[in-house]
């Protein structure tokens, strides 16, 4: 062969790939339990609607579309140790050729105030509940709008800076590219984290988004209730009684009257604005969230919020933590 040899590097197969990423989890998670790794089941990187479009964002840049490719078979063979998703930064541990993996940290400018106010404007009245934005549920015309390139949430190359600690010259490594794949991936199961990236707050846009559609709702309801047994829900509302599970509750607890409201203003609550209320709450493990904070965070009505209130109550899903405060009961499992 002469004076010079060419090396060809080692043939490694994928489920070797896979063992040795598995194995460095486990040597990791003994020095830091904490750690997130990005695992990927079946062929697709991501399948919901905002891991899919955020891979989609990526793609359709022509800087990023020759170069991102390289992360993928690294994201399925589990390479990606790590991922942390906070307010404007990503931060990931990549398992490379060599033994000690990668540091990746990826800066992403926070969405500027007049973009938020602007979507949030365009999308009011678009969807009908917390899970329905989640969930990618949403309308063509709020699609559009998210995912506008100059207009939408969805970060352009210029709002993007990269950092790795491998030696690779290239302006996109395997390890960066995996790692924003590795975002889509995490973005299937926690949604929600694509707001904390963005630095914005999603509650603003679900109240916003459902504000038209719970007018609508309040107007309609705003009929004369029939002769009847007033239950536990409407007593709660109209005079301000929080009940316990307690038969005896209704009888020792005092009535504190709350602010007189005509009957008419009484409101009964739908599914959308029951998720919504509920999945607010929900959040609280352990600090407890008021009444004011609810009623600024969905702009309902004070009846149809106190309805909602004790009829997730009664449902288990939520429970006082004092009065006027609410927290998730956490004996319910979902």
């Amino acid at each position: 062969m002469g004076r010079y040899s060419y090396r060809f590097p080692k043939y490694v197969s994928v489920a070797e790939k896979k063992a040795k990423a598995e194995k460095k989890i486990k040597q990791l998670k003994k020095k830091n339990p904490a750690i997130s790794p990005i695992y990927v089941k079946g062929n697709k990187l991501a399948e919901s609607w905002w891991g899919i479009s955020w891979n989609k964002n990526l793609e359709s840049y022509a800087d990023y579309s020759n170069r991102i490719g390289r992360g993928r078979s690294y994201v399925r063979h589990g390479a990606v140790l790590d991922l942390k998703i906070k307010p404007g930064k990503i931060i990931s541990l990549v398992q490379g050729a060599v033994s000690k993996p990668y540091t990746i940290e990826i800066t992403i400018k926070k969405i500027k105030k007049f973009t938020w106010k602007n979507i949030i404007k365009k999308c009011q009245g678009k969807i009908n509940s917390l899970n329905a934005l989640l969930d990618g549920k949403l309308p063509e015309s709020m699609i559009n709008i998210l995912t506008s390139k100059d207009e939408g949430i969805f970060p352009s190359p210029d709002e993007i800076e990269f950092n790795c600690s491998c030696p690779d010259w290239a302006y996109m490594c395997k390890h960066i590219a995996a790692t924003l794949y590795g975002v889509g991936t995490r973005l299937d199961k926690t949604p929600a984290l694509f707001f904390t990236l963005r630095g914005v707050n999603m509650d603003n846009l679900v109240s916003m988004a459902i504000q038209k559609e719970t007018d609508q709702l309040i107007q309609k309801s705003k009929i004369k209730k029939s002769k009847r047994i007033i239950s536990d829900a409407d007593l709660s509302s109209t005079f301000g009684i929080d009940f316990d599970d307690s038969p005896m509750s209704a009888i020792t607890k005092p009535l504190v009257p709350m602010k007189k409201r005509s009957p008419k203003n009484s409101t009964k609550p739908d599914m959308t604005s029951y998720e919504t209320i509920v999945r607010i709450i929900s959040r609280r493990t352990v600090n407890p969230i008021d009444f004011k904070e609810i009623k600024k965070r969905t702009e309902f009505d004070d009846i149809l919020i106190r309805n909602i209130i004790a009829r997730a109550k009664k449902r288990g899903a939520i429970k006082n933590k004092g009065r006027g405060l609410y927290i998730k009961d956490q004996r319910n499992p979902s």
